[in-house]
């Protein structure tokens, strides 16, 4: 299981982390991929000043915002997902 977790704190909103929780849910329905990433809003992560805070799995994703919300997704999540869903076909 992939765990991604998007802050949606006072300064992340501002930001637009909402836009960013949509933009991410949306390409996991895309890609079938509900049963392998579990997309969680959380609270301030203390990473107010690199972008949206943003972690997937245990590592801090950086910069991230609305407008490279996909980009993020496809650099960051969908590798992982694809490697486990392969992984669990190979079981």
């Amino acid at each position: 299981m992939i765990t991604v977790q998007v802050c949606v704190g006072s300064s992340c909103h501002m930001k637009g982390s909402y836009q960013v929780v949509k933009t991410f849910d949306s390409l996991i329905k895309q890609h079938e991929l509900e049963d392998i990433v579990k997309l969680k809003a959380s609270f301030c992560m203390g990473q107010c000043l690199n972008g949206i805070a943003t972690m997937v799995n245990e590592k801090h994703v950086n910069n991230v915002g609305f407008s490279n919300a996909e980009q993020i997704f496809y650099d960051e999540i969908y590798p992982l997902a694809m490697a486990e869903k392969e992984g669990a076909a190979a079981q």
